[in-house]
Formats: structure tokens, sequence, C-alpha cells
């Protein structure tokens, strides 16, 4: 008898949203899908196999929050020193905050354990 060796990954997006920006709930919302359009975008352009596997599969997204600008910043370092696609997401200031206000940061998708270490300590929005 022949055991398989290939082992199966639950893969996810996560967006993290900054809440010490007190932005209403609509904009908040907006911030998040910005970051996930773009992040997968990044994905698709960066790693395309890796895209398809999260895509074809249940396309699982999460949404957490960050207390700051330098816990956003320290995330999206995390994720780049793992070599995760990410994308911060800065303001273009037309509604409720100043223009270039970084409000959000999408990252993934990549394999639910990798996430984990990046963003696991974090709670949802």
């Amino acid at each position: 008898m022949k055991l398989s060796s290939s082992k199966t990954y639950e893969y996810k997006m996560v967006m993290v949203i900054r809440t010490d920006l007190k932005m209403s709930k609509g904009k908040m919302i907006v911030q998040a899908c910005h970051a996930a359009v773009e992040s997968s975008e990044v994905t698709k352009r960066e790693n395309r196999e890796l895209w398809k596997k999260w895509k074809n599969g249940n396309s699982k997204k999460v949404a957490l929050r960050a207390e700051s600008l330098e816990e956003l910043l320290e995330l999206h370092n995390n994720a780049f020193q793992l070599k995760v696609p990410c994308a911060l997401i800065k303001d273009a200031g037309l509604t409720e905050l100043p223009p270039g206000t970084t409000t959000a940061l999408g990252i993934g998708p990549d394999k639910a354990e990798i996430m984990d270490k990046i963003t696991g300590h974090l709670q949802l929005i």
C-alpha cells in the first residue's frame, strides 16, 4: 500500500483595519474591500499558482483589527519578511480622512498556517 505524501493546505487572506482612526463602519468596510482587492491582485501577479489555489478553494477572508499605524506597519514588515504578498492601503482623502492616511493592510492569500504566524494574535473586527 502506497501512502500519499501530499498535504492539503487551507488558504486565506486577511484584511487588517486600523481602529485608532475611528472610521465609520461604512468607511472601514470600503477600506477592507480595497485591501482585499489589492492584495489579491498582488498575489495573482506575483504567484499565480498560489492565487489559484486560494481562489479555487473557499477563498477564505478574515477581517482583523490593528490598534495603530505602528502595529499595521509591523504586520506589513512581518509579511514581507515571510514573503507573503501584501498591500498597504492609503486613503484618497475624499470623505473622512486626510489624503494619504494609511488605513488598512491586505495580507495574502497564502497558507493559513503562515498567515497565522503574522496575524494569529489579532482580534476580529
